[in-house]
């Protein structure tokens, strides 16, 4: 292993970086980390969920799946996941500060995260912030972020109704998940709030095999 750049990504902040064809990144956390993939000549080529969803035909991706771009493309391919049990889900968006205002106007706290929080336990940003952040220098706007890859996010999912739930399941400490890019590549993530446990800042090693 050739090692290119390491990086620790402290609590509710974002990062970017650089990937060429053929290096893998390394993300290790326990807590929730919002991803997203964007090709490095075409800004607006992008990582999609629903593409992804469709092309390995399942909504909870792992080891040998591929992450797909907006016009399917191949964009990266899982190549290890040290997770345990834990689930990365393909569903949700990103967290903001809006949307944690808005689930306490509404009463809806507990509901959505399983636990009562004291208003100095309310983030003020969330992954929304963090990624605009992290993405500014490549002008990329907020609204032209796409949708994540969340992992360690480990939601239960009802097949039937569709109805979404937060656990507190998260990975074990040393956990990690390896992505390697098949096409060039900016990164971004973000060491999410993660609400429902409390969240903690993320390690990214990046590497050639």
């Amino acid at each position: 292993m050739k090692k290119i750049k390491e990086q620790h990504v402290p609590y509710n902040t974002g990062w970017s970086g650089e990937l060429k064809q053929g290096q893998v990144i390394r993300i290790t956390a326990t807590t929730t980390v919002d991803f997203v993939c964007l090709k490095k000549e075409n800004l607006k080529e992008r990582f999609d969920q629903a593409r992804t969803k469709v092309y390995n035909g399942k909504i909870f991706i792992s080891k040998g799946d591929k992450l797909m771009g907006r016009n399917n493309q191949h964009m990266m391919t899982v190549v290890d996941d040290k997770a345990g049990e834990v689930m990365h889900d393909l569903q949700k968006g990103m967290c903001s500060g809006y949307r944690f205002q808005l689930a306490k106007k509404e009463g809806r706290l507990r509901e959505y995260y399983h636990r009562d929080f004291k208003e100095e336990d309310i983030p003020d940003h969330g992954c929304y912030e963090n990624l605009t952040n992290a993405l500014k220098p490549y002008g990329i706007d907020p609204e032209d972020i796409p949708n994540p890859w969340n992992l360690n996010q480990h939601m239960i999912i009802d097949g039937k109704t569709g109805k979404m739930e937060h656990t507190h399941v998260r990975a074990k400490p040393g956990s990690y998940v390896d992505l390697r890019a098949e096409m060039n590549l900016v990164v971004a993530l973000s060491a999410c709030p993660d609400m429902p446990v409390g969240g903690k800042p993320v390690d990214v090693l990046i590497y050639e095999p």
